[in-house]
């Protein structure tokens, strides 16, 4: 899993992201950059408003905030609990109870996908004329999005980020993805998925610094109905994408697990 000092790491690299000076930052009035063809062009280094509450502090989460209203922009994390089916959430109540020991990331597996676009770390995307790349700090993870109208691959086999393609609806980029393994979580603890898993992402570049982020997860055998998510991206000009360090230590694990056995007796004692 994650050691202190790689976490430190990761943090202090997500600092330098979230701390850039003032001067630095771009101003919501220039234009949406548009490509030759006329998309919105997403290119830029990105981070999750929740990391600008995470990093920069409540004044400026809340500044974030009431840009997105001014603008008539739907607030990101306006997310609701998983619609799971009873099975799937006794699941979600388990692993919540064992405070996240179980984690995929616990055990440095790939993050999936729409959790890696949540996670406190920049992530860059490169657009081009018939694909668009991601670039994500956290395990030097990438996807490549060919938006040039070619269907899912029939022999695509199941990974942790999935198969992945786009088209343009108007100005948004609308990516479907497929054929996920059962290795990650979709948010946060516990928010498991089977491999008939099918995510819709939508990327809509509304000011020069912020993109609107909204994902659907559909997986029949364990949701009851499609849940949707929505996230803003702000931009960070200038920043680059770090190394990432992520170190898995069973002797760590193992003492989750004891730490996590005192509580419970500490708790019953009282």
């Amino acid at each position: 899993m994650n050691t202190p000092r790689a976490w430190l790491a990761s943090v202090a690299a997500a600092l330098a992201v979230a701390v850039a000076p003032l001067a630095a930052q771009p101003s919501a009035e220039q234009p949406v950059p548009r490509t030759a063809n006329g998309k919105p062009d997403l290119s830029g280094i990105w981070v999750a408003t929740g990391a600008i509450l995470l990093f920069e502090g409540q004044e400026a989460f809340a500044a974030a905030r009431a840009a997105d209203a001014a603008a008539g922009r739907p607030a990101g994390n306006t997310n609701e609990t998983p619609p799971y089916k009873p099975e799937a959430e006794a699941q979600r109540q388990y692993y919540l109870s064992r405070q996240g020991i179980d984690d995929p990331m616990a055990r440095c597996l790939l993050t999936g996908v729409p959790r890696i676009n949540f996670r406190p770390l920049p992530f860059e995307i490169v657009q081009l004329p018939d694909r668009v790349i991601m670039l994500y700090e956290i395990h030097h993870a990438f996807r490549i999005i060919p938006t040039d109208g070619r269907p899912h691959p029939e022999d695509a086999e199941p990974s942790y980020l999935g198969e992945s393609v786009g088209r343009w609806d108007g100005d948004t980029l609308v990516i479907d993805v497929t054929s996920f393994n059962t290795n990650t979580w979709l948010t946060g603890v516990g928010t498991i998925h089977t491999e008939d898993l099918r995510v819709t992402e939508r990327y809509t570049r509304d000011s020069f610094d912020t993109i609107r982020y909204e994902v659907t997860m559909e997986d029949p055998a364990v949701l009851t109905r499609p849940w949707t998510l929505r996230e803003t991206f702000r931009l960070r000009p200038g920043e680059r994408i770090r190394e990432y360090e992520c170190i898995e230590s069973n002797e760590d694990l193992q003492r989750f697990e004891r730490l996590l056995q005192e509580s419970r007796a500490t708790e019953r004692a009282r």
